[in-house]
């Protein structure tokens, strides 16, 4: 596909109603939003009797917690090809290994697609009101384009997270979460290892999870004890 059709994609997407609250610091957010898009079919030029209609895309953009990385961490998750991790290896070579930065994790859960007669701007309108009677906060209306409507879905999660960055960032400097330790592990990590402990002993998370989430770091060794602990107590 030709990028131009991508900018003008991003180029073209409207915020019509932000959520009224950031990204959360200490926990998950769901945002559940309404894509209006004009239909990408044609309609003949000066076909007053043809209705004008509007499609809306429903879903939740589900992001969660924020959490300090490092380069290194970075480099040993799954699921990349070489190229990216390379781009992780030049990371690592331009920072250092231990250069912290704020990595955030999103999901994107479809409810479904309907075509409405209307205008587009009197349907987000009438949302709006509806969202407004409900007093639901954190909901969004985007308006973008047809056929590269999750370009305009991405355009929303990027302005939203970068709107959310300095407030994170203070929050979890407020808790002293921001430094990194002498071993190149950051303080944010150690917090969430040990919740990931919490939450495996109550059965609330695989501790598989766990176990990946310390070898990431080159924890195991230090926690290992602690881990095998947990199944003596099941």
């Amino acid at each position: 596909m030709d990028d131009s059709l991508i900018f003008k994609a991003v180029a073209n997407t409207r915020i019509l109603r932000p959520p009224k609250q950031r990204l959360a610091t200490f926990g998950i957010t769901n945002i559940d939003y309404y894509l209006l898009t004009t239909p990408s079919y044609p309609v003949e030029d000066g076909d007053a009797s043809s209705p004008r209609e509007t499609v809306i895309r429903e879903g939740k953009v589900i992001v969660q917690q924020p959490r300090i990385v490092t380069p290194y961490y970075l480099s040993r998750l799954e699921g990349f090809s070489d190229e990216a991790k390379r781009y992780f290896s030049l990371l690592v070579d331009r920072y250092g290994s231990q250069a912290p930065g704020l990595m955030y994790a999103y999901k994107n859960e479809s409810k479904g697609l309907n075509i409405v007669p209307g205008e587009l701007h009197t349907v987000a309108q009438n949302i709006n009101q509806q969202l407004d009677r409900d007093k639901i906060e954190l909901s969004t209306i985007i308006e973008g384009e047809d056929i590269l409507w999750d370009v305009s879905l991405l355009k929303f999660i990027y302005d939203l997270t970068r709107h959310s960055l300095q407030g994170n960032l203070s929050d979890l400097g407020s808790r002293g979460r921001l430094g990194v330790g002498a071993d190149g592990v950051p303080s944010d990590a150690r917090f969430h290892i040990e919740e990931l402990f919490s939450k495996a002993l109550r059965d609330e998370a695989d501790p598989k999870d766990l176990k990946d989430e310390l070898e990431r770091w080159e924890l195991f060794n230090e926690y290992q004890d602690r881990f095998f602990a947990l199944f003596k107590k099941k």
